[in-house]
């Protein structure tokens, strides 16, 4: 045997290394589609490209011509990104699948991310083609929330086993995550109508997409981020007291986060809500997202996932060398 081949790492090792990559690959890609849609809601580029799925009629790719503008190369741009999401998304699908020693509902919940992006694709036609409707517009960017929820989690399952889940914080703090998993749905969906009703609808002809006042609405949106604050500070108390470190660290990764998204939002709603500053409030949202959902991952425990016996002869076959 070769030094190659004896430093080579199992086939099972090598799979293990790409699901995981595949899996971070995925989560990355679902933010990263955020902030691109994102841009194009605010330089109103969603109809940058006239037709779906070719950006204009009998042509797959912007057209170059005189009166061209930087609108089309938007949206073609964020397309892109979603066909390279379709095949990291598949990717996981596959490696995911492909590994027997995963339970059948864990196996399931790889393909979400490869059926969402489809139907997200579907939702971005339909936004196109019925000219930018802001109930399809809104509820293209919720849906990327949710995947990106399932991403994170995917990402939690794919370190431990599918031995049955043990708490290791107690009832009170795991009320408490709930009702702040529940606070940040509302923080992110109130989100999504202001900036609706804002100057960024995602449609330059008109002022707005949903006919609400942009500034009571953002009051709103506030009241419920500090309800969120609120609660994540009674949770930092609980496990301060009686949660392990893991759980420890999350809390204070998403207070983090907390801080961060909630001084970006006050920066750009005094200094006119500037492009890159509520993109940037969007990456945010997702953070905000993947955090909650690593917290509430650090609240009970599975074990590691389990190694696969080592490759060595079959009984027969060693009964025969002996």
């Amino acid at each position: 045997m070769t030094s190659a081949a004896a430093s080579a790492p199992p086939v099972r090792d090598r799979l293990d290394v790409w699901r995981w990559r595949a899996v971070v690959a995925n989560l990355v890609a679902q933010v990263l589609i955020i902030v691109t849609g994102g841009l194009v809601r605010l330089t109103a580029s969603g109809l940058g490209c006239s037709s779906w799925p070719s950006c204009e009629p009998g042509h797959f790719t912007p057209t170059v011509h005189d009166a061209t503008s930087y609108h089309p190369f938007i949206e073609f741009g964020n397309r892109t990104i979603t066909g390279v999401l379709v095949v990291v998304s598949l990717a996981v699908a596959l490696l995911v699948g492909l590994d027997r020693r995963r339970s059948a509902s864990y196996r399931t919940m790889a393909w979400v991310p490869l059926v969402g992006v489809v139907v997200q694709a579907v939702v971005g036609g339909m936004a196109v083609l019925y000219q930018l409707p802001p109930a399809v517009v809104s509820g293209h960017m919720l849906l990327s929330m949710v995947l990106v929820a399932v991403s994170t989690w995917l990402v939690v399952r794919s370190r431990e086993s599918d031995a049955p889940s043990v708490p290791v914080v107690d009832g009170v703090t795991r009320r408490l995550v709930a009702g702040l998993g529940a606070a940040a749905v509302a923080v992110v969906a109130l989100g999504v109508v202001v900036t609706g009703a804002g100057p960024h609808s995602g449609d330059d002809r008109v002022g707005y997409r949903f006919a609400v006042d942009p500034f009571q609405m953002a009051r709103v949106h506030s009241l419920t981020v500090w309800l969120f604050v609120a609660l994540l500070v009674a949770v930092l108390l609980r496990l301060r007291r009686t949660g392990p470190p893991t759980a420890r660290r999350a809390a204070w990764l998403l207070l983090a986060v907390t801080a961060a998204q909630a001084l970006i939002g006050y920066v750009q709603l005094f200094t006119g809500l500037p492009i890159a500053l509520v993109d940037l409030h969007m990456l945010g949202a997702a953070a905000l997202v993947v955090a909650v959902v690593l917290l509430a991952g650090t609240l009970r425990t599975r074990g590691p996932v389990p190694a696969l016996p080592a490759p060595g002869p079959q009984p027969a076959a060693a009964a025969r060398a002996a």
